[in-house]
């Protein structure tokens, strides 16, 4: 008897949330490990966020509101795309979701179909394929190497464009591996999509605020206004404002799209919380000036573990320009033993490894569809993490 859908059985679980939930367990169990697996800031939602919030609740605003997000939080991300990115769109252009996550699975799910494929650069978020494949398309991967700093080149994308190419997903700053394309790589990508119309573009920037490069933040729509029409430009609260919790998301793209999103946010969860909408229109609105020193805390905790990391034997760490994770090349320690005489064949043996034997949680690279490698997140304490990287390097050490 058949007791799941094809579509759920073509997806795995989350491998990062699965890593939380073990080192949730240990933690229980009075294991001394440090969790460098979840992407997580550690910051606190901002005091004002918050107050909107409670405001919210005592005046009331506990009711539905309309399916994909209230006026106020459309107008307030209406002007955050004005503010951030020079991006004009009308709130009708403008959808609203219960996290990132939902935003990118209601426009798939509305546009992807058997035989559509869906390019995805990898390293890549652990979501990404398995929402392509749940709403039946096919993922097809561009691998990204280290030597190319994570990063697909225009070339690697013209020879994947087939014409069943139904979208390219573009993530930068990147999950897992902080990489950022500069202005001008996302313009030469974008020439190579100019020439293919069928193709439509999701950009990912819920990092946009995590950013450490000289030069600014760039979406690819800013630097290529043609793409304008094809482009869903994808963000949310969860990461620069510390909302994990609050799960709100949003996107601004094509009138059709957005209208397609909501059609099926309609029969799926209808709107994202109304008091979380709230506290997300007072985080865009209110004073940005908190994200710098946020940031600052970020760039001087990544120095620190790339430079420890580096120092590990076998372990080749770049320095990412944005987000917070590393995502160090492992080559150097497959095929040595551990003192237990257990031999590392692959990533998801070191990331074992360093779980039992230094107490150090991440999440294995082939999970991102790029080994060997694993992702670690620097979203905690300075201390921690200097702590969790001399135990990485005694570990590393100890390999034979």
């Amino acid at each position: 008897m058949r007791t799941t859908s094809a579509a759920l059985n073509r997806i795995q679980p989350s491998a990062t949330l699965a890593m939380t939930s073990r080192v949730l367990d240990l933690k229980a169990k009075g294991v001394d490990v440090i969790g460098l697996s979840a992407g997580e800031p550690d910051f606190d939602t901002p005091d004002f966020v918050k107050e909107a919030a409670i405001d919210a609740i005592r005046r009331g605003a506990t009711k539905y509101t309309n399916v994909d997000g209230t006026a106020e939080l459309k107008a307030a991300i209406q002007a955050k795309f004005k503010r951030d990115n020079g991006l004009d769109y009308e709130t009708s252009q403008i959808s609203v979701n219960v996290g990132g996550k939902h935003t990118l699975f209601n426009a798939l799910v509305a546009t992807v179909e058997p035989g559509d494929e869906v390019i995805i650069p990898a390293p890549y978020w652990v979501s990404y394929p398995d929402i392509v494949a749940f709403a039946g398309g096919t993922p097809v991967f561009i691998d990204g190497p280290v030597s190319q700093g994570y990063k697909i080149t225009p070339e690697q994308l013209e020879a994947a464009i087939t014409p069943a190419t139904r979208w390219l997903i573009l993530n930068s700053p990147s999950n897992p591996t902080g990489a950022a394309y500069t202005a001008a790589e996302l313009k030469a990508l974008a020439e190579v999509l100019l020439r293919h119309p069928q193709v439509m573009v999701m950009t990912d920037d819920m990092y946009e605020h995590v950013w450490y490069a000289d030069e600014p933040f760039a979406t690819i729509v800013q630097v290529c206004p043609e793409l304008y029409d094809r482009t869903l430009t994808v963000n949310g609260c969860s990461k620069a404002y510390s909302m994990t919790g609050w799960r709100i998301g949003f996107a601004g793209g094509p009138q059709w799209l957005i209208k397609a999103m909501a059609k099926l946010q309609s029969q799926s969860t209808s709107n994202p919380c109304s008091i979380a909408q709230a506290a997300a229109t007072a985080a865009l609105n209110g004073d940005q000036s908190f994200l710098i020193a946020r940031n600052e805390a970020f760039r001087g905790r990544r120095d620190l573990v790339v430079s420890m990391l580096n120092q590990a034997n076998g372990l080749t760490c770049p320095t990412p320009e944005g987000a917070f994770y590393v995502y160090p090349d492992a080559s150097g320690t497959i095929g040595k033993k551990t003192p237990a005489g257990k031999t590392i064949e692959t990533d998801a043996d070191l990331i074992d490894y360093f779980l039992d034997d230094a107490q150090v949680a991440a999440v294995h690279g082939a999970a991102f569809g790029l080994s060997p490698g694993f992702r670690i997140s620097y979203a905690t304490s300075e201390a921690l993490l200097t702590e969790a990287c001399t135990r990485i390097q005694r570990a590393c050490g100890n390999l034979r």
